[in-house]
Parts: structure tokens; C-alpha cells; sequence
């Protein structure tokens, strides 16, 4: 852990405020053996939403799309999971005879349809991306045999089918939805149908651990813990293969880049977090995982390296809480600030999850080692239940700003607790020419000393580590302000 002097700060953080910034240049001791370990349940956690009406374009329009895929797959050393949803799957319907993927009108330029058709080859889409793929299908519109017939072509077509969510963030839907009939919507009729919904979904498919259940915008008004025990009553957790919710941290900090420095603070980030530890808990009650099943800072300063140092925290964070996935939502291709490419660019976000992938990648388990008091990030990844990790991650959320005329602060991490027979260790390093850089405008991030061109997602450039002594069981990390590093320990 960090050191007692510094867990003391946290008694002098008044609740809702920044974490302690650290003294510039300051050394802080972590010792890595200090954590305690939670599993980690998934190959590959860090997963990619995709809006559904945007998912043909993604693949068929989006040169880049198959290369940004085999970066992330070769970076898990698996399969990126995918899930194919958004608030467009709950206005389409399915139409078995459509020859096209999809046929819908965009209203207004950058926006998304009111009202589309998919048909049979939207799944051969899906097929082809090879992998694990999670279908969103409608529910709001009330048409559960239309429904019913989509997931039968899915389930035809698609081999790497996870699970099917039936209805997009029903904590939205209102009295005047198909599905509402009327009545006022509540967290309870929403249980109720959606019940009813799984058991005829599973029945006509002859299939159970076949539905994503729950999927609610930041809950608790609706959440796990009021649908899990109903699941459980009414016999349904056979047809459940997971539950998930969706959240948007930056919803609550503006969109402007003057509030980046809120978005990345550690002690921020981890605080959101654990509003959502009564979900995990549900969950687990129940025997079942949990993902966020959609989730993305969403807003202005989303395509800033801040936001991808903050993509790299949240996604350890959420995964040490006990969240087996996340789906990091991709929008309209051309306006969505938090998308990790688009058609002709690379945006800085996508190197915040190629680091979170890989200091993921072949780990077992997870442990943080900060208590969240102040802007340091620290997290032990093990290969096995043993008290060294393989690798430590560091990331430095101090603010680092673009308008800075000194030289740029760092922490040193004197990291101890390492095998004394250990001679150095390694080190590779996200940064970037500070948080707001975009790499549209030229501000271009390196992981490892690679980029990635805008035009294949191609990596550039040769990868780099730092070779660090060990002395006496100790090695000293520098991490500049806005920076993260993952130490491969062996």
C-alpha cells in the first residue's frame, strides 16, 4: 500500500472534493506485496459497444476497424468482446426479407435514425467479426414475436453469440412507450416484463444463459439489486447469463476541458466506482457476473489523452470492484467524441485502452494498492495466487496542462517488496505531449514508444521499455503528471 503517511490524507479530504495532489517531484513508497487479490473473471475485460444502427458502418465503411481489432486481440493475447447495441436497438425491427444490413434515415447530419429495419445480413456482419458478440434487440416497441425472430436468424448465423439484452436502458422508457401500455413505468413492472420476456425469448430458442438482463443507465432507482432477487423468485436465473449496467461518469462533470482535471483524478474516478459495489454484491448473490455493458467518459473532453488516462484507471478500478467486462460505447461514426477511431482517425482514448488490455492481458487476479486519497493510481496484477505480482501499473492523474511553462512534475514510486534475488525490471510507458493532447490535431500519444496511423491503425514506430535497477528487493518508477506505466516484474 501507499505509505501510512499518506493514507492519512484521506482524514483531511472533505467528501465530494479532488483527491490530494502530491508535492511535486515527491518519491512515495508502495509496497506491491500489500494488496489484497480479487479475481479477474474474463480473458479480455476491456470490450468495444457499438451503437447499433453505426455497427454496419463501423465494419463495412471504417477501413481501419479490422487492424484497431487485431491490436486490441494481440495486446489480451484473446478475442476483444463486442457488444452491438445502444439506443437504436430499442427503435428497430426486424425484417427478414431487407437484402441491406440496415435501412434507416438520419434526420439531421451526425445524428442517429428515429426508426429502422434491419435484416439477415446484419447478422453476417456480426458472424464476421469472429468473436464474442452481445445483440441488443428491442423491447420498448412491444413487438416481442419480431423480436423472437431476429434472435432466431442470431442465433443461426452468429457462432460467437454471447447473449441477447432485450430492451436498451429501461430506466428510460416512459408511460407512452409500446411497452408501457400506458401505465406508469416503474422498476418492478420493468422486472415483471422483462421476466416474462426471457422465458418466452428462451423457450422459442430452446436455450438457456442466453439474455444480458438488466442493462440500466447508473442506477439505483433501477438496478440489479431490485431485478436479481426477482430472477431468482421466479426461477429465471437459468436463462441469465449475465447482468449489466451502463454508466457515464463525465454526465456529472460537464463536457468542457476545463473539467478534464475532474474526469482523471483518481480519487473521483474510484468514488464513482464504488457507487456500484450494491450491484456487484447483487449480482454475486445470485451466482451471477456483472458487466458494464455500456460505458464511456461521454462529452467534449473525450477524445483528450486525459480522458484515455482516465479510461485506464476506471477499467482497473471497475474490474478490482468485481465487474467481469466492460463495453466502451462507440457512437455515430464522424461525432462521437468518445469513439476510439472513426473513419480517418485515431483518437487518444484507444491508447488508454490498449494499456488497460495489456496489463490485464494473462492475469488472474487483480489487487489496488492506493486507499484513493490522493492523484496516484497503483494496482498489483498476479499471474497466480502468490503476494508478488507479475506486474504493477502506476498512473499519475495530476493534470498536466498544455499551457505549462515549467518542466513537467513527477513522482518517483520507490516500489519495494520485490524478490531480493531480482536484478531490474521493466517498464513501458503511456504519455503523451500533455492531458488535452489530440491526436486529430496533432498531439499524437505513445504506449511503448508506438502510435498508431490515423488512416490503418497500423502501429508506428518501435517498441521501447525501460529497464529499471532492483536493489535489495526495491526499484524506484518515475511517472510524470498525466502518464501511467505498467512494471513487468518477471
Amino acid at each position: 500500500m501507499l505509505s501510512k503517511d499518506l493514507a492519512l490524507l484521506s482524514l483531511l479530504l472533505p467528501l465530494g472534493v479532488s483527491s490530494y495532489v502530491l508535492p511535486r517531484d515527491s518519491t512515495v513508497k508502495l509496497d506491491v506485496t500489500a494488496g489484497d487479490q480479487r479475481p479477474i473473471y474474463d480473458a479480455a475485460p476491456v470490450g468495444l459497444s457499438l451503437e447499433f444502427f453505426a455497427f454496419p458502418g463501423y465494419v463495412q465503411d471504417v477501413a481501419s476497424t479490422s487492424q484497431c481489432f487485431a491490436n486490441l486481440d494481440a495486446a489480451s493475447q484473446s478475442q476483444t468482446r463486442v457488444r452491438i447495441g445502444g439506443t437504436t436497438q430499442d427503435r428497430a425491427l426486424y425484417d427478414a426479407t431487407l437484402t441491406s444490413p440496415a435501412q434507416f434515415v438520419i434526420p439531421t447530419p451526425g445524428g442517429a435514425p428515429l426508426n429502422l429495419t434491419y435484416g439477415p445480413s446484419f447478422f453476417d456482419l456480426a458472424e464476421g467479426l469472429k468473436r464474442p458478440v452481445v445483440i441488443g434487440l428491442n423491447r420498448r416497441l412491444n413487438q416481442l414475436n419480431n423480436t423472437i425472430a431476429a434472435a432466431k436468424q442470431a442465433i443461426k448465423t452468429v457462432s460467437g453469440l454471447f447473449a441477447f439484452e432485450l430492451g436498451n436502458e429501461p430506466d428510460l422508457y416512459t408511460a407512452t412507450d409500446p411497452i408501457a401500455n400506458n401505465h406508469s413505468w416503474t422498476p418492478a413492472l420493468d422486472a415483471k416484463i422483462q421476466i416474462d420476456w426471457q422465458k418466452a425469448v428462451s423457450s422459442a430458442l430452446g436455450k438457456d444463459d442466453i439474455v444480458e438482463a438488466g442493462v440500466f443507465l447508473q442506477p439505483p432507482k433501477f438496478s440489479v439489486q431490485e431485478l436479481a432477487p426477482q430472477e431468482q423468485g421466479n426461477n429465471t436465473l437459468h436463462i441469465v447469463r449475465t447482468f449489466a449496467d451502463h454508466a457515464y461518469p463525465q454526465s456529472a462533470c460537464g463536457g468542457s476541458k476545463t473539467n478534464l482535471t475532474t474526469l482523471m483524478d483518481h480519487s473521483r474516478v474510484k468514488a464513482f466506482v464504488d457507487t456500484f459495489k450494491p450491484e456487484v454484491e447483487a449480482a454475486a448473490a445470485v451466482g451471477k457476473p456483472v458487466v458494464l455493458g455500456e460505458t464511456n467518459s461521454g462529452g467534449g473532453i473525450s477524445p483528450t489523452f486525459g480522458a484515455a488516462i482516465w479510461l485506464a484507471d476506471y477499467a482497473l478500478q471497475a474490474v478490482n470492484l468485481g465487474y467481469s467486462r466492460l463495453y466502451f460505447h462507440q457512437g455515430t461514426i464522424g461525432n462521437s467524441p468518445y469513439s476510439w477511431w472513426g473513419a480517418t482517425k485515431v483518437f487518444a482514448p484507444y491508447y488508454g485502452a490498449l494499456f488497460a488490455t495489456e496489463a490485464l492481458s494473462g492475469m488472474s487476479s487483480i489487487s489496488a494498492l492506493d486507499d484513493g486519497s490522493t492523484s496516484l493510481a497503483a494496482y498489483g496484477l498476479y499471474a497466480e495466487d502468490k503476494g508478488v505480482p507479475k506486474k504493477v501499473v502506476l498512473i499519475n492523474t495530476d493534470y498536466y496542462s498544455n499551457t505549462t511553462t515549467t518542466e513537467r512534475p513527477s513522482q518517483t514510486l520507490s516500489l519495494s517488496g520485490l524478490d531480493n534475488g531480482l536484478q531490474s525490471v521493466n517498464v513501458k510507458r503511456l504519455t503523451a505531449p500533455y492531458a488535452t493532447s489530440q491526436q486529430e490535431l496533432g498531439q499524437v500519444p505513445t504506449f511503448g514508444g508506438v502510435s498508431y496511423d490515423n488512416a490503418t491503425c497500423n502501429a508506428v514506430g518501435d517498441e521501447k521499455y525501460e529497464q529499471l535497477a532492483v536493489h535489495n528487493g526495491c526499484a524506484n518508477v518515475e511517472v510524470y503528471s498525466s502518464e501511467a506505466v505498467i512494471v513487468y516484474i518477471s
